[in-house]
């Protein structure tokens, strides 16, 4: 199926479930743990100045949400709240550049997370009920295949900027795999197994949200 085939449908309507799914299903704003000078703790859902001590911030559960320090307010904020994560594929996938691409076009900070063996691949279909690349993560939200218009309308809503807000001094870093390796080299075992192939696909117009999750 080819990703034309998916814009028309897209756009506001898929937007419109977003915006409704972020107003109504998500959790309040950010909180965040702050360790004063004198070894105070406090949390506050107000994002802490720089002077204020070190802070990091939780998510629903009380998590640690990773965030670059580095990024702008605005940025920072939505990367803490919605972070995102491409699922990709080793050797030559065209969709998984093409959502590389969007992605730093756009100025989006995200991990690169890829198929590397079995392992990686069953955790992949553990996590997103399929094995397809690329696959996209915002939250919560699970987006399998490549479709510029699906992917926008999903950062829109999530509240990532339409332009670049990264420092001209950020960097990507390099991809890793899905499950990390206690060994040096998982591909040295005896034991490894080559990973099935995935599918390069678009996301099928069934597969647009009803329940739509960040």
């Amino acid at each position: 199926m080819s990703s034309r085939s998916v814009r028309s449908p897209l756009g506001l309507a898929a937007r419109s479930l977003a915006l409704l799914a972020l107003a109504v299903a998500l959790p309040g704003h950010a909180q965040y743990k702050v360790i004063g000078a004198d070894g105070k703790v406090t949390y506050t859902d107000r994002m802490p100045n720089p002077g204020d001590g070190q802070a990091r911030a939780l998510n629903a559960r009380n998590a640690p949400v990773a965030a670059e320090p580095e990024l702008p307010l605005e940025l920072r904020q939505v990367a803490t709240r919605y972070p995102v994560t491409l699922y990709t594929t080793t050797g030559t996938c065209e969709p998984c550049q093409s959502g590389r691409t969007l992605l730093r076009q756009r100025g989006i900070p995200y991990v690169e997370k890829q198929v590397l063996g079995i392992e990686d691949s069953q955790a992949l279909e553990k996590l997103s009920g399929g094995r397809d690349a690329p696959t996209l993560s915002i939250g919560s939200q699970i987006v399998r295949g490549m479709s510029a218009d699906l992917w926008n309308s999903y950062l829109d809503a999530a509240g990532y900027p339409r332009e670049s807000k990264l420092p001209s001094s950020y960097q990507y870093k390099a991809p890793s795999p899905i499950v990390e390796r206690r060994e040096a080299s998982a591909a040295s075992r005896p034991d490894a197994q080559p990973a099935p192939p995935l599918q390069s696909t678009v996301p099928e117009q069934a597969q647009t949200p009803g329940g739509i999750r960040f």
